[in-house]
């Protein structure tokens, strides 16, 4: 946007109709003093036509200038707008089952790449948000704290894999307490936890529901995800030969404490049958909680005064070379 920061100087400009309207009343006065029975004649012989053409350059090159200078003074400034984003994230911790249950290849390829693979497009979709990560089974370990450098962190997720055998089992109330420890003090508005298992608490020494009032207390937000399709699914089974077998065995994931956990802390329950609902359960979360972001909007000023200034200034020079020397040596 273009500005007069001077913008009063324009009424400077009264000064052009004026300057003309005095032009023409002095060529009028000039041609009714003048009486000739042959004017032509006349303007040949003492080069008349060449005389007005001067007046009317002079004339003209007198308006300009003063109109160039009139407008430098308003002092014309183009507007430079900058925007600045101020955002205020979201500290989330992703908690996520790896119990040797998660090798159920009732979602493609198996239930715990199905979630890394969901998991990466959600960090992908965040923008300023500090995003951790913390696996279990019979124990919690973090795979990574909170961070924004969401490079670390996907590198970090790619290298998750099932739990050894000798901590196989699920300690959901022991995982909700590792991550409570991990967002308590955080200074963030909105900190939040998204838990997914494929089973029931059965390891650990902290209740699930005591460690639900934990987070509570910390104002943490926990959204719980229940993974696997409704009966059986099928689980690969290594037999002695190195071949691997496929069973059905049952889903057994405990709705009811999921469900109590999420309630008890303002979340919500999904249940996830496949790799679309997976999905579609995390494409929600990012939309139930997305990041602050305010704009400001400050508006810098440039001068652009001299644009007319200096054309102004080279058509006085002009001028006055003109009317001094060149119509005074040319006759």
């Amino acid at each position: 946007m273009i500005v007069l920061s001077d913008w009063y100087y324009l009424l400077l400009l009264i000064v052009l109709p004026i300057a003309i309207y005095w032009y023409k009343k002095k060529d009028k006065e000039l041609a009714s003093s003048l009486i000739y029975s042959n004017l032509q004649g006349l303007k040949k012989l003492v080069g008349v036509e060449r005389g007005k053409r001067r007046v009317y350059i002079s004339r003209g090159l007198r308006l300009l200038t003063i109109l160039l200078l009139i407008l430098a003074l308003s002092r014309p400034q183009k507007g430079l707008s900058e925007k600045e984003f101020v955002a205020k994230g979201i500290d989330i911790m992703l908690v996520v089952d790896i119990s040797g249950s998660m090798r159920a290849v009732d979602f493609r390829p198996n239930r715990l790449e199905a979630v890394k693979k969901v998991a990466h497009k959600f960090i992908s979709e965040r923008h300023n948000d500090r995003i951790g990560l913390i696996v279990f089974g019979a124990a919690s370990f973090l795979q990574c704290p909170l961070t924004i450098d969401y490079g670390i962190l996907e590198e970090l997720l790619d290298r998750v894999t099932f739990v050894e055998e000798r901590y196989d089992g699920t300690a959901i109330g022991m995982a909700i307490a590792h991550a409570v420890n991990r967002l308590k003090d955080s200074n963030s508005k909105s900190k939040i936890m998204i838990l997914l298992s494929d089973g029931r608490n059965n390891a650990g020494e902290l209740d699930p529901l005591t460690a639900a009032d934990m987070a509570k207390a910390y104002g943490i937000k926990i959204y719980t995800i229940g993974a696997g399709k409704k009966g059986k699914a099928p689980y690969p089974v290594a037999l002695p030969d190195g071949s691997v077998q496929y069973r059905l065995v049952d889903v057994e994931i405990d709705e009811g404490l999921l469900t109590k956990v999420a309630e008890m802390t303002g979340g919500k329950y999904f249940r996830a049958t496949d790799e679309k609902s997976l999905e579609r359960i995390y494409d929600e979360i990012n939309e139930l909680e997305k990041s602050d972001i305010k704009v400001k909007e400050y508006v810098n000023f440039k001068d652009l005064y001299h644009l007319f200034l200096i054309p102004g200034v080279c058509l006085l020079f002009v001028l006055v070379f003109l009317d001094r020397v060149v119509w005074r040596v040319i006759p």
